[in-house]
């Protein structure tokens, strides 16, 4: 079935229900941002696969909400359906509720699957329905079992275990702090739903979700048992004794809601953000709702997942290298496209020890489709590339020992004067995040003026965040801390990693995107308390051939040279004579 005939379909589903409206997450059960393929469906009612969004369909109409990373590739992917791109963030934009109010009929009954949407979601839906004359909200049903044909299984993929070596603590060790996280939040347990959270916790991996080492499971925590709801048939023997030795039951997946009615502890901590609201509303006990302690523990590297960080930038930046050498004069000698250096990246990438995949499909952007935020090449859109402009390259690993995320901007030939300007502004505001000195308690919003700052200065602005957590041999966006405009109480603490992203993107014309991932570490102690900085874990040269000096303060030279001295001494041991010299050239100061 076509976009238009699933739509169709849904509405015969919709009028046996009695349903107006039905709306879908881009969630799983576990509130993924990257969710397997047996839960993609609105990509499959939409076609947009985005990894943000949601869509709303109604008996008479249809609308998809999603943020300006999409708005480009949304308007591409829709062409053809009746569905309405709305833009969020944007002026005049209605809140899916507001929509719905406007599109249905005062009490009438909309949809959604609560298995899918996390409690606090659900929670203010119904409020925002019901002032929009008394709609009411349904959450037991799931109109994809029906329509969605073949639909792919929930994954069955083998588990396994993450060396001590690389994890850097035992599981049973960290249960031990969970517990006492948990005693300090008045908690007797908690029901994780959080994939990478699970993963993290048991010092295991799989390979359930694109990109990421994760594998579908909840794991329940009393102040006496560990219980890990799983498909077991993904757990070899072996796992299976290294489960028992760290003290943790296994029970089939689906029993999740039966151990929750049968919890037997005072009460349970439930993030709400995280938890689905079904299982929510299985609980018997009292519910303690806080933010799960995991989030934040997991974001906290022990010494020996930075060592393991630094190890994993280390081989990208040796890939990254092989790559930029090779690049213009393959571009130079033609027959090179987006998806093909996308290819060679990636073999070079897995010619390193301990690589094991990409941390996220590639966006590798040429001229126009640099100014699409998440562009993906297909078959369909490749592009070929030319001497000439930029191409925007924004890639990562999941190494054995690490995570990586990096993006480049590279000059493939002559460029306007424009790009060069729009370039330097970009540089400017990434260096200006790697300068930042600031004390304890800060949060990423507080530092997210200083990329914005001198484009602002030009009237230029880009809607996504500046910079993510990243995990380690995990999802490569990890919370909750971040940089960006919006307030988020999620103070920087020594041993995070974020990454520094500032980008500006000309419609229609070209796109600019300069990243590293950076490690918090110590600073100075003064009366005022303690004061932390970044630290580059990154390791590969920016390029310097748009730069416009003229436009770079004093302390960002410095900076930029600084830097490069340092890629250049640690990547080079590695590399052999004709990378070298290409790269001593590539790190000369400016």
């Amino acid at each position: 079935m076509d976009i238009n005939q699933r739509i169709a379909a849904l509405r015969e589903v919709m009028q046996r229900e009695h349903l107006s409206a039905f709306i879908f997450p881009s969630t799983d059960p576990h509130q993924g941002e990257y969710v397997p393929d047996h839960w993609k469906g609105r990509e499959y009612v939409s076609g947009f696969n985005g990894s943000a969004g949601t869509l709303v369909v109604t008996m008479s109409s249809a609308a998809l909400w999603t943020d300006s990373r999409y708005f480009l590739a949304a308007e591409e992917q829709l062409k053809g359906t009746e569905i309405l791109l709305m833009k969020l963030k944007i002026e005049g934009t209605p809140t899916i509720a507001e929509w719905i109010g406007q599109e249905c009929s005062a009490g009438a009954e909309v949809g959604v699957d609560g298995m899918v949407n996390s409690a606090s979601a659900v929670k203010m839906l119904i409020a925002d329905l019901r002032r929009q004359g008394g709609i009411t909200l349904r959450t037991n049903m799931d109109p994809l079992a029906v329509i969605w044909k073949n639909r792919p299984p929930i994954p069955e993929n083998p588990v396994e275990v993450y060396p001590l070596t690389y994890a850097g603590e035992a599981a049973h060790e960290k249960i031990a702090r969970i517990r006492q996280a948990l005693r300090r939040q008045h908690a007797d347990g908690m029901l994780m739903s959080a994939l990478d959270d699970i993963a993290w916790t048991l010092n295991l991996r799989g390979s359930d979700v694109h990109c990421n080492p994760v594998f579908v499971s909840y794991l329940l925590i009393s102040s006496k048992h560990v219980t890990l709801y799983i498909n077991k048939v993904k757990l070899s023997p072996d796992v299976m004794a290294y489960l028992k030795a760290e003290g943790v039951d296994v029970a089939p997946y689906e029993d999740v809601k039966k151990g929750l009615r049968d919890y037997f502890e005072y009460n349970i901590l439930l993030d709400p953000d995280e938890v689905n609201y079904t299982l929510y509303n299985a609980v018997t006990r009292e519910i303690v709702e806080e933010e799960s302690p995991v989030k934040r523990m997991k974001t906290i590297k022990n010494p020996i997942e930075i060592a393991g960080f630094k190890s994993a930038m280390l081989k990208d930046g040796i890939a990254m290298v092989k790559f930029l050498r090779w690049l213009k004069p393959a571009v130079e000698s033609g027959g090179q496209s987006e998806m093909s250096v996308d290819e060679k990246l990636t073999s070079l990438r897995a010619e390193q020890p301990l690589y094991r995949d990409i941390s996220f499909d590639t966006i590798a952007g040429y001229q126009t489709h640099g100014a699409i935020v998440h562009y993906e090449a297909t078959p369909e859109t490749d592009m070929a590339l030319k001497p000439e402009g930029f191409l925007l390259l924004d890639s990562g690993a999941q190494y054995l020992d690490g995570t990586t995320d990096i993006t480049r901007t590279i000059a493939l030939g002559p460029l306007t004067e424009e790009q060069r300007k729009i370039y330097t502004l970009v540089l400017k505001g990434h260096i200006q995040v790697e300068l930042c000195k600031f004390p304890s308690g800060t949060s990423g919003t507080q530092i997210d003026i200083l990329a914005r700052e001198a484009m602002w200065r030009e009237g230029l602005n880009y809607l996504h965040g500046t910079g993510h957590g990243v995990g380690t041999y995990l999802n490569v966006h990890e919370g909750p801390h971040q940089i960006r405009m919006e307030y988020k109480a999620a103070p920087f603490v020594e041993g995070m990693t974020v990454t520094d992203e500032p980008g500006i993107y000309l419609a229609g014309r070209f796109g600019v995107r300069i990243e590293n991932t950076l490690l918090i570490t110590p600073y100075k102690e003064t009366e005022f308390g303690k004061f932390f900085q970044f630290e580059s874990l990154t390791l590969c040269p920016i390029d310097k051939s748009p730069v416009i000096k003229e436009m770079l303060l004093q302390e960002e030279i410095e900076w930029l040279n600084t830097y490069h001295q340092r890629v250049f001494d640690t990547l080079s041991p590695h590399l052999d004579a004709e990378d070298v010299e290409w790269l001593r050239e590539a790190c000369a100061a400016i």
